[in-house]
């Protein structure tokens, strides 16, 4: 599938108040609302209808499901009963438990909770059979609108529903999301951490508490005064495990929140606490440290109130760090964009934003095993300045996110094996070549290349200048990527993709030679052999004469040239609009052909013929065009075949187009000034794509 260009600039975090429309109507939810009130009708989601291919793409129903809207399931629907809890979330007949566990932490957050679910939503008097949720995707939140038709069979939801059977906002949910996703089907598999940051906008993180850094603890405690959703798990060998109750009352496979940390004077010393807590609000760690413990016995009273320490069975509870490290197995943290957090939240993160392509025969270079053409991934360069408060280094998380995946699902798209290395800066502009990786061992990588949507890891490095990576693991595999660096202090990043700049010598102009070469007696024989007296050819005479003398030259094993080539070629050296090449203008033009033809060879390393299309960039710069990815990848598609291969026909058409495009450019400045506000890569990529 073709994935268009993009632009990979650093930008600002997306902020949820700025909520994309999603529908194909170009209408907002408020209006649709509306439209639907005044027609006295119940809205329905043409974009989403209720029918099967909204529920499977791979299979039909193995049951009659019916849709139904929530007034024709109970009596008295309500969006929300008592508030949104952990209980309002119990799992259908769809393998999307992690999504109900997101949901289950996303209701521990009451602003979180209403920025995703907007709460004046209800079945009263101004009800339209329409509601709307909000999703963070790749940067940008989207207001994603639904009707409030349900699957169910035999007058029950089939999906997520509420354990109130007159609630609804959670199944409503699950549809928006299903939706966003493509299908019902499409939400079969994935990971917590997903989930919730489609509903913050966040980061996420995933430590094996067994192999946690010395750190740990401090990491934890910096979470949560960022107010980062954290969460914690045991791991289950078998699927007869899951919410099986461990002898200190711990439930294993159960998604518990980790809500506070401490350290506490204990019998004259500093003891480190975390704070659990069970979403069933019950269910509880008797060890040490447990709410009825003799530990809390000689902690003082004002330490107790200062940990809201009190002994209910109210699913909270305190834990000692080591038996915490000893009986859980996974710690997953969210960390949030400074928009998600109240402007009285301290140490918030600082954020950067890449948007890019892995484009095949460009820039989907693979990962470092394959070094032909891992220089021509997206390069970012990472400027870290300042030290951490009270360290010697930086810390910064970086996230590397590929996009839309999920929703591709239907048409086969699996989720691609991702990773990213990190080198440090030899200080020099641009795009880095293959050499530098050739004799460079990286300073940092990503833990591991995994199909997941997202990889993050994170680093401290001393300050300086670093250049980010981010690939696939196989070279030629297409897909948009999200690059998100989350910094304790300000970070600089920026795009290595190179300026466009063009650094041609001046064009010669057609002069007599005072005396002519063997090499020019030899192509005036054969120009008057083949024009007459006039010694000009059209384009059909120009092919014969190109192709005659190339077929005589030692270590080319072009093919022909192309009758639209000549015809480019004239176009490109006719300075007096005849419509055919003289002489004078062909001598130029053979100079420019012997240095393009010099520069081809060059690249072509295996000297079959063609090139790479991943050499085209050092081709094109060795030629006078510095040009950037989005124009490279616009010429590699235009210009390569299926094996990535660039013939020299092709090459010298792309030649020939960027000199016009760069004259034409230059000519127009010159004659009207306002035109300049058009910068030469765009009026290239212009160019390009007539």
């Amino acid at each position: 599938m073709p994935y268009l260009p993009q632009d990979s600039k650093p930008r600002p975090a997306a902020h949820p108040g700025g909520a994309r429309g999603t529908h194909s109507s170009g209408k907002g939810y408020e209006q649709l609302k509306r439209e639907c009130l005044r027609r006295g009708v119940l809205f329905e989601d043409p974009d989403f209808p209720a029918c099967n291919s909204s529920l499977f793409f791979s299979e039909n129903p193995a049951i009659p499901f019916v849709w139904k809207r929530p007034g024709d399931i109970v009596k008295d629907p309500k969006f929300i009963v008592g508030g949104a809890t952990r209980t309002d979330i119990c799992q259908g007949d769809l393998g999307d438990c992690w999504l109900l566990a997101a949901i289950a932490s996303l209701t521990l957050n009451e602003k979180t909770l209403a920025r995703v679910v907007p709460l004046d939503q209800n079945f009263g008097p101004d009800y339209a059979g329409i509601f709307h949720f909000q999703f963070w995707q790749h940067n940008e939140w989207l207001d994603v609108v639904i009707d409030d038709r349900l699957p169910t069979f035999k007058g029950r939801l089939v999906f997520l529903h509420s354990a109130e059977l007159n609630e609804f906002w959670s199944a409503l949910l699950e549809k928006a999301y299903a939706k966003l996703n493509g299908s019902y089907e499409s939400l079969k598999g994935g990971s917590t951490i997903e989930a919730m940051e489609d509903f913050t906008g966040g980061i996420g993180e995933t430590y094996d508490v067994k192999e946690a850094p010395d750190n740990f603890y401090e990491i934890l405690g910096k979470a949560l005064k960022r107010c980062s959703m954290v969460g914690c798990s045991i791991d289950t060998s078998s699927a007869a495990e899951s919410e099986a109750r461990t002898p200190f009352g711990l439930v294993k496979g159960h998604a518990y929140s980790v809500t506070g940390i401490e350290e506490v004077s204990y019998r004259g010393r500093q003891v480190q606490l975390i704070r659990i807590r069970n979403p069933w609000g019950q269910v509880e760690w008797n060890g040490p440290w447990s709410d009825n413990s003799a530990e809390w016995r000689s902690v003082s009273p004002s330490e107790q109130r200062r940990l809201s320490q009190a002994a209910r069975d109210d699913g909270e509870f305190w834990m000692k760090f080591e038996d915490f490290k000893v009986h859980f197995d996974k710690v997953e943290i969210c960390n949030l964009t400074p928009d998600a957090l109240e402007d009285s939240t301290a140490h918030k993160w600082e954020v950067a934003i890449h948007q890019g392509s892995w484009v095949r025969g460009a820039t989907a270079g693979g990962c470092r095993n394959f070094l032909e053409t891992f220089w021509t991934n997206p390069q970012i360069k990472l400027h870290l300045t300042e030290k951490d408060d009270g360290q010697d280094g930086c810390t910064f998380i970086a996230a590397l996110m590929q996009k839309g995946r999920r929703k591709l699902k239907k048409l086969g798209a699996e989720m691609l094996t991702i990773g990213y290395s990190i080198y440090e800066s030899p200080g020099t502009d641009g795009h880095l070549g293959k050499d530098f990786f050739r004799y460079h061992a990286s300073k940092a990588r990503s833990k591991t290349y995994i199909n997941l949507r997202e990889v993050s890891h994170r680093f401290k490095l001393p300050p300086g200048d670093y250049i980010l990576i981010p690939t696939t693991f196989e070279p030629h595999q297409e897909a948009d990527f999200c690059l998100r660096i989350f910094s304790e202090k300000k970070a600089i990043t920026e795009d290595l993709d190179e300026n466009v700049a063009i650094d041609l010598p001046e064009p010669l102009h057609p002069t007599p030679s005072p005396q002519e070469t063997e090499e020019e007696k030899q192509f005036r024989a054969l120009f008057e052999q083949i024009s007459g007296k006039d010694l000009a050819i059209s384009a059909e005479e120009l092919e014969y004469v190109l192709n005659a003398v190339l077929k005589k030259t030692k270590n080319i094993k072009f093919k022909n040239l192309s009758l639209i080539s000549c015809r480019n070629i004239i176009s490109l050296m006719d300075t007096n609009g005849y419509g055919k090449l003289e002489f004078s203008e062909f001598k130029v033009f053979w100079e420019k052909l012997k240095k393009w033809i010099s520069i081809f060879l060059q690249f072509d390393f295996d000297k079959s013929g063609s090139m790479s299309s991943y050499e085209l960039r050092g081709a094109l710069k060795a030629a006078g065009y510095q040009l950037n990815n989005y124009l490279l990848q616009l010429i590699v598609l235009r210009y390569s075949d299926e094996q990535f291969q660039i013939e020299f026909d092709d090459f010298l058409n792309c030649l020939i187009r960027l000199e016009n495009a760069s004259r034409v450019f230059q000519a127009l400045s010159v004659k009207n000034k306002e035109f300049i506000n058009l910068n030469i890569g765009e009026f290239i990529s212009l160019g390009m794509s007539i």
